[in-house]
């Protein structure tokens, strides 16, 4: 349908819908070739879908400015992610859990923000965005940490029409409530957060997916002074080198990137040194350890080690390394989203006495005696650095041109990418 003459109530936006033989195929043919995870075969597709209304009253109309295109994203969209979550998503949905918007209209209720303003949103769905009345919020919800609701399997109390909100962890991944990659979207005010005027697009658009590594950073809190290493080469692992140095780490942060236009940003984003993986032997003997060779199996480390490992890639191995830099009673952060390995050793978790945390998305903070958001911490930080965080921003794509963003996305080696986003055009593409 041309977009002139779409009906009133509707948009574009790209979809995703999931099924057995998408999956069989994604496990397949998907693993070497983008036409059968990004094209007809797959269950994405650009569509015109009906515009959200607000529920009540302190919801709030907005139109996307950008969606950014996660890692996450790729794993979905070609099923190398671990199905372990498919409960807590329903489908179909128009993706995008990485959003700048802009208020399009506020409902009665709402205090938190005005007609007008740049919003960043927080994607959780929480208790509160459910429905449910405070004395009945889920211990995560009641201690600011939405991204593990109780509740994210079941149906909300909200009503959509005449029906409950469907269940779902995330805006983007869920049936009633849009992502950005389309034109519009609704949010609860407790969602959103106004984003401050000395931001660009490019810097507010990754507010999101640096405040995961944000999250990551305050939780586990490594000693100011400490050796640190942080392994990956996407955009989470760049925002937790950021993020870093930020929050004033002084200590060696030693990045690990596999390409050297990544290895170039991670020491403009703060990295002391930036290795290849081929080198990490030679920054563990760097730290003082002493390599030793095991009868059968790859080396192993007595002395020395990082204090924290950032894991922002979550492969197995990437965890058995994180395993064997850490020190002993060091911490392993795993931001990455790690799935399911047939073979990983863990040895060295209890010979080493390893702390290995999980982390996911972002909440309730205590930063400097204050309480306050990952959001607003994170563009606080933003504000009082000069840190180029908006150079990540590397691709920008029109939402009709979204195979070609995911592909750029997907293959960053011959795209060189970092992060790439989808802005909604200003004439709409046809859908």
């Amino acid at each position: 349908m041309h977009p002139d003459v779409r009906h009133p109530g509707s948009m574009c936006g790209v979809t995703f819908d999931v099924s057995v033989p998408r999956y069989l195929l994604g496990r397949t043919v998907g693993r070497v070739s983008d036409w059968s995870v990004f094209g007809p075969p797959s269950g994405l597709r650009l569509a015109t879908v009906p515009v959200p209304r607000p529920p009540d009253d302190r919801w709030v109309e907005l139109d996307v400015i950008a969606g950014g295109i996660c890692g996450t994203d790729i794993g979905n969209l070609t099923y190398d992610a671990s199905p372990v979550l498919e409960p807590f998503g329903s489908f179909p949905a128009v993706l995008g859990h990485e959003i700048l918007a802009r208020v399009r209209s506020v409902g009665p209720g709402v205090g938190a923000v005005a007609v007008g303003q740049r919003v960043a949103v927080d994607p959780i769905v929480s208790c509160l965005v459910r429905g449910f009345r405070p004395f009945e919020h889920c211990a995560s919800c009641a201690d600011g940490l939405p991204a593990t609701c109780h509740h994210m399997g079941e149906p909300g109390r909200v009503r959509i029409g005449e029906r409950p909100l469907a269940p779902g962890a995330t805006v983007g991944y869920h049936r009633d409530l849009p992502g950005g990659w389309g034109e519009r979207l609704v949010a609860h005010e407790s969602q959103l957060y106004a984003v401050d005027d000395a931001l660009d697009d490019r810097s507010a658009v990754l507010i999101e997916p640096l405040a995961v590594a944000v999250h990551a950073v305050v939780r586990i809190a490594p000693p100011r002074d400490a050796a640190v290493l942080v392994i990956g080469s996407g955009p989470i692992a760049m925002a937790t080198v950021w993020a870093l140095r930020a929050l004033g780490h002084v200590g060696p942060v030693v990045a690990q990137a596999k390409r050297q236009h990544e290895r170039h940003f991670m020491e403009r984003l703060g990295a002391g040194s930036v290795i290849d993986p081929a080198a990490a032997r030679t920054a563990m003997l760097a730290t003082g350890a002493r390599a030793y060779k095991p009868m059968v199996g790859p080396e192993v480390f007595a002395g020395g080690g990082f204090s924290v490992v950032f894991d922002c890639v979550g492969s197995q191995q990437t965890i058995a390394q994180a395993l064997r830099c850490a020190a002993p009673r060091g911490s392993i952060a795993v931001v990455g989203c790690a799935g399911a390995m047939r073979r990983l050793d863990l040895t060295l978790v209890w010979a080493r006495e390893l702390a290995v945390r999980g982390f996911v998305g972002y909440g309730r903070e205590r930063w400097q005696g204050e309480t306050l958001h990952t959001f607003t911490l994170t563009q606080h930080l933003l504000r009082a650095t000069d840190i180029p965080v908006a150079d990540m921003v590397t691709h920008s794509y029109p939402l009709d041109r979204y195979r070609t963003a995911l592909s750029a996305a997907r293959h960053r080696s011959e795209s060189g990418a970092i992060k790439v986003v989808l802005t909604p055009p200003v004439r709409p593409p046809l859908c």
